[in-house]
């Protein structure tokens, strides 16, 4: 992995030698300190865990890509073509390592970051681990949009007696093999933990829906729903959501029967509320034979049951809560008003918030057309804001 002693450096990104700080070493901030790099910007990453793309590493064995290679490569190096049409995770991390390298990037593990704030001189200070207060002219916020699990508070959820855990601590289906297990929640995540389940041995493995996604084939035709995503963020809302009904009905059964309605609400207007559609990865196979029972949603728990939003109640061995994940980012940026009510950052990419100039974010947002895409294309036209940014600077400096 690149270091601060890597040998070739690139020159200051602000007069009195301060670098841009990228807060995560995931694809978002390693596109991000590669584009500031391109542009003689120097870029320090700073990471929490030991290695780049720490949160790639945690998630379950058998995940791919939902997108192309050729449209997840990030600024600078393509994947190799050898990791195939749809790249597994262990390939995914192969790639962050290599990419570190190759771009010789200025990487620094073991350092959290609690706290952004305004520096005297326009830029920025960060609050670190080990007591340490760095000086940035600027900051990226690549910290990830899975960065905290989110567990509902469900009621009675201590009295629970079986296994309770988020789907962030799942692996593969070894533990499960034989046992009854219900899984919550039916975004991507969801639906391929519970295929995953059934390939495995599980006895039973019930799906506890609340709202019924809209499923999409991987690929149709050799045509993958990736390319609808790119070509769908060009188009009116309205015009997507109208052609993606009769597309859906040619390529995807009606699972009505099955408890998986279509959704009534159009599919690029769910994307835009955050509910990306979920590509099938064996759910409609698994849902139409009888191995993954669709229920209702969970409401509470009560003597050592599950209790589901139709009043029926389920006990099974293992709960496993595929229900999505927190951005974290209210201690460390929250008081500067950047934050909506949900969390989420009011600005991406290239724009800052009108009363934190400088301050970037990137990766806090799952668009249809694929997150790894988006995260390229963020990393340029942030690094083309910083580069304008500071010659502006530059240009107001006197003598």
């Amino acid at each position: 992995m690149a270091d601060s002693t890597a040998s070739a450096q690139p020159r200051p990104a602000h007069p009195a030698g301060h670098p841009v700080y990228v807060i995560g070493a995931g694809p978002g901030g390693l596109a991000a300190a590669q584009a500031l790099r391109a542009r003689g910007i120097r870029a320090v990453v700073l990471e929490r865990a030991d290695h780049v793309g720490a949160s790639w590493r945690r998630h379950y064995d058998r995940l791919r890509l939902h997108t192309t290679r050729r449209l997840s490569a990030l600024p600078g190096l393509p994947m190799p073509r050898r990791f195939g049409r749809w790249v597994a995770r262990d390939d995914v991390v192969r790639y962050l390592e290599k990419y570190a390298d190759v771009h010789q990037l200025e990487i620094v593990t073991g350092v959290e970051v609690f706290r952004v704030e305004r520096a005297p001189d326009g830029g920025w200070t960060l609050h670190a681990s080990g007591g340490r207060e760095l000086t940035g002219a600027a900051v990226v916020v690549a910290t990830g949009h899975n960065h905290t699990p989110r567990l509902p508070d469900w009621p009675g959820r201590s009295s629970f007696t079986g296994e309770l855990r988020h789907a962030a601590e799942y692996r593969n289906a070894a533990p499960y093999a034989g046992r009854d297990v219900l899984v919550v929640g039916v975004g991507n995540t969801g639906a391929e933990i519970a295929v995953d389940l059934v390939e495995g041995g599980a006895a039973r493995v019930r799906l506890s829906v609340r709202t019924a996604p809209h499923i999409v084939r991987r690929s149709t035709a050799g045509w993958p729903a990736q390319y609808n995503g790119v070509l769908a963020r060009r188009l009116p809302a309205r015009l997507v959501d109208r052609l993606a009904r009769p597309l859906a009905r040619i390529s995807t059964p009606d699972l009505s029967a099955y408890g998986l309605p279509r959704p009534e609400t159009g599919l690029l207007t769910r994307a835009a509320e955050g509910a990306i559609p979920v590509q099938d990865v064996g759910l409609i196979d698994a849902v139409r034979t009888g191995r993954v029972e669709v229920v209702a949603a969970v409401e509470g728990f009560e003597d050592g049951k599950v209790v589901l939003a139709d009043g029926t109640r389920a006990a099974p061995d293992a709960v496993i809560a595929a229900t999505g994940y927190l951005r974290g980012l209210e201690g460390l940026v929250g008081h500067l008003g950047v934050l909506d009510p949900r969390g989420r950052p009011t600005v991406r990419g290239p724009r800052t918030p009108a009363g934190a100039p400088g301050l970037y974010f990137t990766g806090f947002t799952n668009p249809i057309s694929g997150m790894l895409r988006e995260l390229a294309l963020d990393a340029r036209r942030i690094a083309r804001a910083v580069a304008k940014r500071e010659a502006g600077r530059a240009s107001r400096l006197p003598g």
